[in-house]
């Protein structure tokens, strides 16, 4: 015969305390002493206890879920949806972004939900997934200043953080970076190579990072005499900052050190500058942005301004949990501070 599944009982006596004790520990209520906690979860490791997770959000009326959105402002077609998430998925960025929230829910055997949300019916299932209680809240990553999710998000009082302070202002929480002192930050260290005739790659400037990462590129080199700063406009991938840097140097041939707003811009800016048969750094000193697997996988290895992505994502995790339970009631923002990380290139 089969041996039956352990109970709350087993584990209580086990740990020798009582069911109701128990069924805290296992319910996620935080008036537990620690101790007894620990207690509890060796017992529930002897036994082999496996919560029914359907009858425990009966309990506390949570999915224990919660979506991850990534949301953008188009209405557009299946096929340039398909193309966003496509893209999504091959940047480094977002898979740091998964890594920080997954490290913060797996304790908490919480787990994440990926949704897309590119259209007016996407954001609308958004909304109804999460007003029918199947995620407690919602974790979202905005693509375009423009997104109206965070509003309806926010219309609807329904739980959720931003990454990145939204470009119109909204009630909900929100993490971000100071992008304003990266961009300096690589300004100072192109100045202090000795850089005469720097440019930059921004990214987008229908998103807020960008403008940022680009206004504080600007008014550091004018601080230092250069009033004409030359621009190209990238979209965050490889693709566009090849074309960017080629663009530049057709433009100013003369350029000596580039800023690219993110690590994969940074990737096309060397391979372009390598191509026409140019050296980096000792030509050409080019300083990225992120900081992620790109920067130690290029060649030269990238100097990049170091975003905390994985932190960061942890902290969002960590005030959505705030306040789905209801210790944190009003929105806040935690903004986080950029560092130089000096490498090869630059």
């Amino acid at each position: 015969m089969s041996r039956q599944a352990p109970t709350l009982e087993d584990v209580a006596r086990e740990a020798g305390v009582s069911r109701a004790t128990v069924s805290r520990v296992v319910n996620g209520v935080r008036n537990v002493d620690p101790e007894i906690q620990e207690v509890v979860r060796r017992a529930i490791e002897r036994t082999g206890y496996a919560p029914n997770r359907a009858a425990r959000s009966l309990v506390t009326r949570r999915a224990e879920t919660v979506a991850l959105v990534v949301s953008g402002a188009g209405d557009v077609t299946d096929a340039a949806q398909n193309a966003f998430a496509t893209r999504v998925f091959a940047d480094p960025f977002f898979g740091r972004v998964v890594g920080g929230i997954v490290g913060f829910l797996r304790p908490r055997s919480m787990h994440p939900v990926l949704m897309f949300a590119e259209s007016a019916e996407a954001r609308e299932e958004v909304l109804t997934y999460l007003r029918q209680g199947r995620a407690d809240g919602a974790l979202v990553v905005s693509t375009h200043s423009d997104d109206p999710l965070p509003a309806l998000l926010a219309e609807a009082r329904l739980p959720a953080v931003l990454f990145a302070r939204p470009s119109r202002p909204v009630p909900l929480s929100h993490v971000d970076l100071a992008h304003r002192d990266g961009g300096r930050l690589a300004a100072e260290h192109l100045l202090a190579r000795g850089c005469r005739r720097p440019a930059t790659i921004c990214g987008p400037l229908d998103v807020p990072a960008s403008r940022e990462r680009l206004a504080g590129f600007r008014d550091t080199l004018a601080r230092h005499g250069h009033s004409h700063v030359p621009v190209a406009e990238g979209g965050f991938t490889l693709a566009s900052g090849l074309a960017a840097m080629s663009d530049l140097l057709a433009r100013h041939p003369g350029t000596d050190g580039v800023f690219a707003a993110n690590d994969l811009m940074a990737q096309g800016a060397c391979q372009i500058v390598r191509d026409r048969g140019r050296r980096v750094p000792e030509d050409v000193a080019v300083v990225g942005f992120d900081d992620s697997s790109v920067a130690v996988t290029c060649r030269p290895r990238l100097t990049t301004v170091r975003q905390p992505v994985e932190e960061m994502a942890t902290e969002m995790a960590r005030l959505l949990d705030e306040h789905i339970h209801g210790l944190r009631t009003e929105p806040t923002s935690v903004v986080f501070e950029p560092h130089l990380v000096v490498r090869d290139s630059a």
